[in-house]
């Protein structure tokens, strides 16, 4: 058994869900409240999101390290990692994550109230607010009227209407499902929250044919779920 805390708007926490959904893991998810301080303390690591603890008692707080090595932390079912992906493969789609980071962020933070954890609280709400103004120097209400210019930028710098054809035409990113899957639909999923905002057919095909693949739902704890 392994189990998995995360904040519930934190899409990095479905990377891990959908590799273990496919290694057939079982896993615990524990969505945390926002001002949930009292698990991070009894955790000894400091506020982050997501943490993975596997059946050692082992904390992995870094998802681009736990994916690659997830075959070794789980050994049983189908391999995501070893042999699936070349490493060099691997090194661009996370540099390309690297490159994107900040746009993704400026893009998620507008859809946090429409998960648990924020937008039932009014108390969490004005705190992540706070948080996001602080972080971006901009407000939730100008990041969300931002979103268009910044999913273009996103779709410009990930060549989003290519990958989609290559997508549709492999089935997945190599071909084959692998642990570039998990980044790519955790990724890009959420954006479908957004008005106005449409990601191209094919792109939703995949993300489908991601979810059914790898044996997990990616909308789980959205508030219009």
């Amino acid at each position: 058994m392994a189990t998995l805390y995360h904040f519930p708007h934190d899409a990095k926490a479905d990377r891990l869900r959908l590799a273990c959904g496919y290694k057939g893991v079982a896993l615990e998810t524990r969505a945390l409240d926002w001002f949930d301080d009292e698990t991070f303390f009894e955790l000894g690591v400091a506020r982050q999101s997501p943490i993975l603890q596997t059946d050692d008692a082992t904390l992995h707080t870094d998802t681009v390290t736990a994916l690659r090595d997830i075959d070794h932390l789980f050994p049983t079912g189908e391999p995501l990692s070893d042999g699936v992906i070349a490493e060099d493969a691997w090194q661009a789609l996370v540099d390309w994550r690297a490159k994107v980071e900040i746009v993704l962020d400026r893009l998620y933070a507008p859809l946090a109230p429409g998960f648990h954890g924020i937008g039932e609280s009014a108390e969490a709400l004005a705190d992540f607010k706070a948080h996001v103004q602080h972080r971006f120097g901009l407000s939730l209400e100008e990041l969300a009227n931002d979103r268009y210019d910044g999913y273009n930028q996103l779709a410009k710098l990930s060549h989003l209407p290519e990958l989609a054809k290559h997508l549709a035409a492999n089935g997945f990113y190599l071909g084959h499902p692998s642990i570039a899957d998990c980044v790519i639909a955790a990724d890009l999923y959420p954006l479908q929250m957004h008005d106005g905002i449409n990601l191209p057919v094919d792109m939703l095909y995949y993300l489908r044919r991601v979810e059914e693949t790898f044996h997990t739902p990616l909308n789980t704890h959205w508030l219009a779920r």
